[in-house]
């Protein structure tokens, strides 16, 4: 009887033991910091997870770029450092240029998601980067251009950029050096703060959410419209580090990331109009481009990146393909 105790005891316990150890964990960071709403969109999500996800999978964060830089974080992601990141598709271009069709985009996750496009760009990280591309977040979400003094403008009414130091970065450096003719100066989210303080930038393009988080808008006093690109924030996970998870892990991820692609689109649709009246019923002047010359601000700014994402695909043994089946998985007709 005492065997057959022992025995049953001993039977539980590996039962017990092996429930405890099917819950499986991936590690994440994030490219902002915490404070920023795009990093408290992504938290969102990883309480959703870790929420549905009890007993099956859970997301532990590991920080933001106080843990890696956010430049180093795709690669950290790649090579296994970390299982996860929240990410602008930005940071990795030169592995997957193909990342451009997201910035020239005139629609959202929504869509992309549903025209397969989205599936297609997974497919295209795995086979180019090693990663799995689970979700394309806060999409939909244009940029602006904000300078500290009065933008000069052309006879023609085109943005007249000469002399003034342009914060750059991987999104829209093409358009700012090709068509601007600005002097780009590239510096990382958390640096430019102290470079408007210090006036070593006089202008900086971002989004239409966030830049209170930032408070950039201290030093930014007018808006440049009309507004071009679409975020790129999304996540990736390692691709060993996803071939190792249940099915019903991958399950709950890729369904709580297609959820979290709708809701956060939805919800900074709305957010940005909010808060980009907010700016201005905060002191800040909106200076509109009109006629050709917006025209032809719009057509530069995506000309730009897709000349750039042609070039360099160009550049892979894959050469072109999929390039005109991205474009148009990621952009309504006109007429939609």
């Amino acid at each position: 009887m005492k065997k057959r105790a022992l025995a049953i005891t001993a039977g539980m316990s590996m039962l017990f033991a092996m429930g405890a150890s099917a819950e499986q964990e991936i590690k994440a960071v994030h490219a902002f910091p915490t404070s920023l709403i795009y990093t408290q969109s992504f938290l969102k999500f990883v309480d959703k997870v870790n929420e549905e996800g009890e007993g099956v999978i859970q997301i532990r964060v590991l920080g933001g770029p106080e843990v890696i830089g956010l430049a180093q974080q795709p690669d950290a992601v790649r090579n296994g450092v970390v299982d996860m990141a929240y990410t602008a598709a930005s940071f990795y271009s030169g592995k997957v240029p193909e990342r451009d069709v997201m910035i020239s985009s005139n629609t959202n996750a929504i869509y992309a998601r549903e025209s397969g496009g989205l599936d297609l760009l997974n497919e295209i990280h795995q086979k180019k980067m090693g990663v799995y591309y689970l979700g394309w977040f806060d999409s939909g979400v244009k940029y602006n251009l904000y300078t500290i003094n009065e933008p000069k403008l052309n006879d023609d009414g085109s943005l007249d950029m000469s002399g003034i130091r342009l914060r750059s970065n991987p999104v829209y450096d093409a358009f700012f050096t090709d068509y601007l003719k600005a002097q780009p100066i590239s510096l990382p989210t958390t640096d430019v703060y102290s470079a408007l303080e210090r006036g070593v930038v006089d202008a900086t393009g971002w989004t239409q959410i966030g830049m209170s988080d930032l408070n950039w808008d201290k030093f930014l006093n007018y808006r440049i419209s009309p507004a071009f690109y679409s975020t790129d924030m999304g996540v990736i996970v390692n691709k060993d580090s996803w071939d190792e998870l249940t099915d019903e892990a991958k399950d709950i991820l890729q369904r709580v990331a297609i959820e979290h692609e709708r809701s956060s689109a939805e919800a900074f649709a709305t957010l940005s109009a909010e808060q980009q009246k907010a700016l201005e019923e905060n002191g800040m002047t909106s200076v509109v481009l009109e006629g050709d010359a917006a025209s032809n601000y719009l057509r530069a700014s995506k000309e730009a990146s897709l000349n750039r994402m042609r070039t360099r695909m160009e550049q892979h043994p894959d050469g072109l393909t999929h390039y005109d089946s991205l474009i148009e998985k990621f952009n309504k007709p006109a007429a939609q």
